[in-house]
């Protein structure tokens, strides 16, 4: 079940990228960096990846786990922070 995939996939993604355009620099680098976002459900959390790759953000995580299963705002910031 998915019940939980607003808050632990787009929510979370939501914060990151708020942070991440709060100045003009970060919003430069989300719009020419971040081309889509594929946000994938595995069944168990041992196999959560995340990752960019030609512009498009990996979300793959265990959605169905709730808070278990996803990454952290800080984690998707960090990462995009780092590869945009």
């Amino acid at each position: 079940m998915l019940n939980f995939i607003d808050n632990v996939a787009c929510h979370r993604l939501n914060v990151a990228l708020r942070v991440i355009c709060s100045d003009d620099i970060g919003k430069e680098a989300a719009r020419d960096g971040l081309q889509k976002v594929r946000i994938n459900n595995v069944a168990d959390k041992s196999a959560r990846r995340l990752g960019i790759a030609g512009g498009v953000l990996i979300m793959t995580g265990a959605n169905a786990e709730g808070l278990s299963g996803a990454f952290s705002d800080n984690g998707i910031r960090e990462l995009l922070t780092a590869r945009l």
